[in-house]
């Protein structure tokens, strides 16, 4: 069973795609990841939340994760996993942008970001946008990037009211406190009444494991025990962007 918090809104619109409320709930949803595997190891309790519940899923990876050659590799792994994750293939865009390589170091540039995330947006009549805070959970500057492009494209679309969400980093402690962060994320939720975080338990996590697991070239050990022990395996904490 999903264990949630909505908090009283004061448009309920504004969290809809939260609701169960059938097909005049569904959204349009567009999550905005850098690197193949990024949905498997962080995102797994949002997308198993959407796609349980009819929402119409997308997928855009700002790069192949080519960092150590295997851009190739991770392309296809991300496809497997998406097929796990129940996303449609045709809904997953992978890109090799020559200014937007997996690295540290490598700064992306936000005004490209944005311009990529709004084509994308207004192509497939995009509704709703979920991404990294800025810190990016990891730390890693791809991560961040993806927080200020999505920021820079709200800025300049303000006139369109596009609705866009992150995915809250936490301490540490709490990132490897696996089920135990339950509570602690429950307590967090509580101090927000204006329906601008929502906290949203894995109802699949053995999913979440079989996608991570499709990431073949990625699944050694430290990864593993993250994916069994990280909180964003058991459940994903989101905020509004304002």
């Amino acid at each position: 069973m999903l264990c949630k918090i909505l908090h009283t809104t004061r448009s309920s619109s504004k969290a809809a795609f939260l609701n169960d409320g059938g097909s005049l709930h569904q959204r349009s949803i567009l999550l905005v990841i850098a690197h193949p595997d990024d949905e498997s190891m962080f995102f797994t309790p949002t997308i198993n939340y959407l796609t349980s519940r009819g929402h119409n899923l997308h997928i855009i990876c700002m790069s192949t994760g080519n960092a150590d050659g295997m851009g190739n590799i991770r392309k296809e792994e991300l496809l497997l996993a998406s097929a796990v994750l129940k996303i449609p293939l045709p809904q997953v865009k992978i890109l090799d942008h020559p200014d937007l390589q997996d690295g540290f170091g490598k700064v992306w540039n936000s005004e490209l970001l944005a311009s990529i995330v709004d084509e994308y947006i207004l192509s497939h009549a995009i509704d709703l946008v979920i991404t990294f805070d800025n810190y990016g959970v990891s730390g890693h500057c791809n991560h961040c990037d993806l927080n200020r492009g999505i920021r820079k494209l709200l800025h300049k679309t303000a006139e369109r009211d596009i609705e866009a969400w992150e995915l809250i980093s936490i301490n540490i402690f709490r990132k490897y406190s696996g089920p135990v962060d339950i509570c602690l994320s429950l307590i967090s939720a509580m101090f927000y009444q204006n329906g601008e975080l929502h906290y949203l338990l894995n109802e699949c996590p053995n999913k979440s494991y079989n996608a991570m697991a499709q990431h073949r070239s990625q699944w050694i050990w430290f990864r593993k025990l993250f994916v069994v022990f990280s909180s964003y395996t058991y459940a994903n904490t989101l905020k509004k962007i304002n």
